[in-house]
């Protein structure tokens, strides 16, 4: 019987006369609908016609998460009095429940996106919703972006609606309006919502920011601790927010002794744990929960929600092939959503644990995935769409060039796409796996050695990586699941068969090699991770292919394996090492032939560690094999080398006598102040004309030691001006010395570091006495820095006249006391210059 009256009271309701309307106009519609309004329950059954009277239509609704598939096909057959595969049913990647009479069925987007790829006219679906846009995975952008090219080629009537719990539908309506003015209609169901008082409940103490997948203890710790203090001062059910599984485990493990049922809330939760969150009960409960609780899921009896302000986000080292999920800090639009569930029933509390100066400072909006994510599946599910740059797909945000070029040298490694980017026979099997195209590739492959079977299973511990207790062994690890009989042991046998089914589909019957459980590990690591095999550096130190180093755990048995393959690592923001979570043994010939794309062989010239390398070598990328000293390298390779060597070590590595530098001061005055045939004597230009200075010395150099003897000031002398006379001038216009009035040569300092660039003449004071103007060079006033007798700064000028006028009396009235031995006349302007003491002047009279 239909539940009419759970069904009116769903605030949804009074936008669908208006949704109904636009997608008979328009074929195409934004829904913005808060959480708990129906829009993912009810829309789909009155575009059904299973509600309402509509005509009869099937609908498939998306949805990101599994357990939100699952969970909404509960709903909405509960809704309709039925169960679940019959009017209503579901399919997510390994279990399906439907039948022939199911109208309205959800499925995860990538569950749909293998649909459009076996069947681009999705023949027999009226309407597609995709649920939860706003959370922009990339799995729901790419399949938005196939639906409407689908509408705009095949299928014009089918219609698409994206349903999303934000406002923020702009964007959307302009990618589901493509080409119409105004974009797609945007309808907009109120929502029913109760006030939410916010707490702010920051630690007491600074905790450390989270980097990778790391959460310092003490903020876990204090979010356990808000959780009591939310029970002690609040009633109702309380809903904590966390980032991932650990952190909710490590959280519920400090909740022991809470007057309420403490629930694990999660995709890998087991169904009677999920079923137990998303009922109502007569008991308090506290539901630990990551983002899948912020819309995609309704929680009943919750009036608190504690937020620990941390989602987990994917995050991807393009340059050394790592991936993997991060922690950050949660946007403010998911702290806003987070917050909305306490106030779905009744006015309720969020505590907040961090401060709120710290909030204005959070981003707006979490990143969308096609932005930071890696896209390798991304960019093999284009290319067999036939668009593999993407260039022709209508996306909200198009993927960055570097993350697609990244992505596209991962398919040509593994096979599935050519040089060209077109996707091979190969390639259209790997993306019906439904898998990373790594671990496709290590799928067939494997199958190929292994035997399906085998192969499936290691892929599975590769697929979802397996709890902390199991170790970094992944040998160790594929036992220990075998024989397990945890919640991990039981998905993860229910993925390996399934993966066996579809890798046993296309086997090509080869003999499998009877290989051990170690090497075998080994080589589905390496053929899943081709450049991170890893050769030993030392006891648990290992270089990857890809040039990042790699370090064991100290309790980890691998620590000793002259080679392995790493399955999974990450690497913290300030750290030279990725740290090795899980890796298998393999040997030197297994690592040659997964990363055979790597290998290459030559003559190396190059500067390393300070000086010029000449080898013959052989290397799996970055990890050298077999290595020999050249003896007679290329000299156009050596003369590029030391070349590189001046401009990584610096021009410090020629000879250069205080005459050399005092000549380059001076030609970069001239050059400065002058211009015209006076060289630039900074670094680059230098660098940039070494053929018309450092020419022959530097072709006959073949070590850094030869470098040392180039006498650069004699090298230099080469880009004087010659041609035009000039030459001859130097001395005249930036010359060496400057005579004085006592009779004394003083040196010029040309160096820029001083003053605005003006040579510096240093002087004693006592000699420039009767010296009206201040000398000039090249026609600029010297800077002179006066000195006290005994050589120490007195004053600065680069006016004479002036400071013999006004500057003067107070350095004469300073310094006479301190020095009155020597001559400190009231008028310097016509006071005789002098090197000496009064009594030597006496005597010279």
């Amino acid at each position: 019987m239909i539940r009419t009256a759970d069904l009116d009271a769903l605030p949804v309701r009074e936008a669908l006369p208006a949704l109904v309307s636009a997608l008979d106009s328009h074929g195409t519609a934004v829904l913005c609908a808060p959480p708990g309004t129906g829009k993912t329950t009810l829309v789909p059954l009155v575009l059904a016609g299973l509600v309402g009277g509509g005509p009869r239509r099937k609908v498939i609704v998306a949805e990101p998460r599994r357990i939100a598939a699952r969970a909404a096909a509960r709903r909405m057959a509960w809704l309709l009095g039925e169960q679940v595969g019959g009017p209503v049913g579901f399919t997510v990647r390994g279990e399906r429940v439907a039948g022939p009479g199911t109208v309205v069925e959800v499925v995860t987007t990538g569950v749909l996106l293998q649909r459009l790829q076996r069947d681009q006219e999705l023949e027999g679906v009226d309407v597609v919703v995709l649920d939860e846009c706003h959370e922009r995975h990339l799995d729901a952008d790419t399949v938005a972006a196939f639906l409407l090219d689908v509408r705009e080629t095949l299928r014009p009537e089918l219609r698409l609606v994206a349903a999303s719990a934000t406002t923020d539908a702009a964007g959307w309506a302009q990618v589901l309006g493509h080409g119409r003015a105004g974009g797609a209609p945007v309808v907009e169901a109120a929502g029913v919502s109760y006030p939410v008082e916010t707490v702010w409940a920051p630690p007491a103490r600074p905790v450390r920011p989270p980097h990778g997948m790391r959460v310092d203890p003490a903020q876990l710790a204090h979010v356990a601790s808000v959780v009591r203090r939310a029970l002690a001062e609040r009633s109702g059910d309380v809903l904590c927010f966390l980032p991932g599984v650990g952190e909710i485990a490590r959280v519920a493990g400090q909740l022991g002794g809470v007057e309420a049922e403490v629930l694990q809330l999660h995709g890998r939760a087991p169904a009677a744990v999920q079923d137990a969150a998303l009922s109502a009960r007569p008991h308090r409960r506290v539901i630990l929960s990551t983002s899948v609780a912020e819309s995609s899921l309704t929680v009943p009896g919750v009036r608190v929600v504690v937020d620990s302000g941390l989602a987990r986000e994917p995050r991807v080292d393009h340059a050394r092939g790592l991936g993997a999920l991060a922690t950050v800090r949660a946007s403010r639009a998911a702290g806003r959503q987070r917050a909305g569930r306490a106030g779905r029933e009744a006015p309720g509390t969020v505590y907040r644990c961090w401060s709120e100066a710290e909030d204005g400072r959070l981003p707006a909006f979490p990143s969308p995935e096609i932005r930071i994510a890696d896209l390798a599946q991304f960019a093999l599910q284009a290319a067999c769409w036939g668009d593999p740059d993407a260039a022709g797909l209508a996306l909200l945000d198009p993927p960055p060039a570097g993350a697609m070029a990244a992505a596209r040298e991962v398919l040509i490694a593994v096979g599935a796409v050519d040089p060209a980017g077109a996707v091979t026979p190969r390639g259209q099997r790997m993306a019906r796996l439904g898998l990373h195209p790594r671990m496709a590739r290590a799928l067939l492959d494997g199958s190929d050695r292994l035997g399906p079977r085998r192969a499936a299973e290691i892929v599975a511990l590769l697929s979802e990586e397996p709890p902390r207790e199991y170790g970094d062994d992944l040998a160790a690890a594929w036992r220990r699941a075998r024989a397990g009989g945890d919640a991990y042991a039981a998905r993860w046998r229910a993925e390996a068969k399934r993966l066996e089914r579809a890798a046993a589909a296309g086997n090509r019957g080869a003999r499998a090699e009877a290989l051990t459980d170690d090497a075998a590990a080994g080589l589905v690591a390496a053929l899943a991770f081709p450049e991170r095999v890893a050769k030993a550096k030392g006891e648990g130190a290992f270089l990857m292919a890809s040039g990042t180093a790699a370090e064991l755990g100290e309790a980890s048995g691998l620590r000793s394996a002259p080679w392995v393959a790493v399955a999974i690592a990450d690497r913290g923001p300030h750290s030279a090492s990725a740290r090795v979570r899980l890796a298998a043994a393999v040997d030197e010939d297994t690592a040659r032939a997964a990363a055979r794309h790597l290998l290459a062989s030559g003559e190396e010239v190059r500067w390393e560690d300070g000086d010029l390398v000449a080898r013959a070598a052989e290397r799996l990328g970055a990890i050298a094999l077999a290595v020999r000293p050249l003896k007679n390298p290329d000299p156009a390779l050596v003369r590029a080398a030391l070349l590189d060597g001046l401009r990584g070590d610096g021009l410090g590595l020629l000879r250069w006598s205080a005459d050399a530098r005092a000549l380059r001061d001076r030609l970069g005055f001239l050059h400065r102040t002058l211009g015209g045939g006076w060289p630039d004597v900074q670094d680059e230009a230098l660098l940039e004309r070494a053929d018309d200075w450092l020419e022959p010395e530097l072709s006959r150099a073949r070590r850094r030691a030869d470098l040392g003897r180039i006498d650069a000031g004699q090298a230099l002398n080469r880009l004087l001006p010659w041609a035009t006379g000039e030459a001859a001038r130097l001395d005249e216009l930036a010359p060496e010395r400057i005579e004085v009035p006592s009779g004394s040569r003083i040196r010029v300092d040309y160096s820029a570091e001083h003053g605005h660039g003006q040579p510096v003449l240093a002087v004693k004071l006592q000699e420039l006495f009767g010296l009206a103007e201040t000398p000039k060079v090249a026609g600029v006033p010297v800077l002179v820095h006066l000195l006290s007798p005994a050589g120490r700064p007195a004053a600065v000028t680069a006016d004479l006249a002036s400071f013999w006028q006004g500057g003067y009396r107070a350095v004469r009235a300073e310094l006479r006391g301190r020095y009155p031995r020597h001559p400190w006349p009231e008028d310097p302007a016509t006071a005789a210059p002098t090197r000496h003491t009064n009594a030597r002047l006496r005597r010279q009279q």
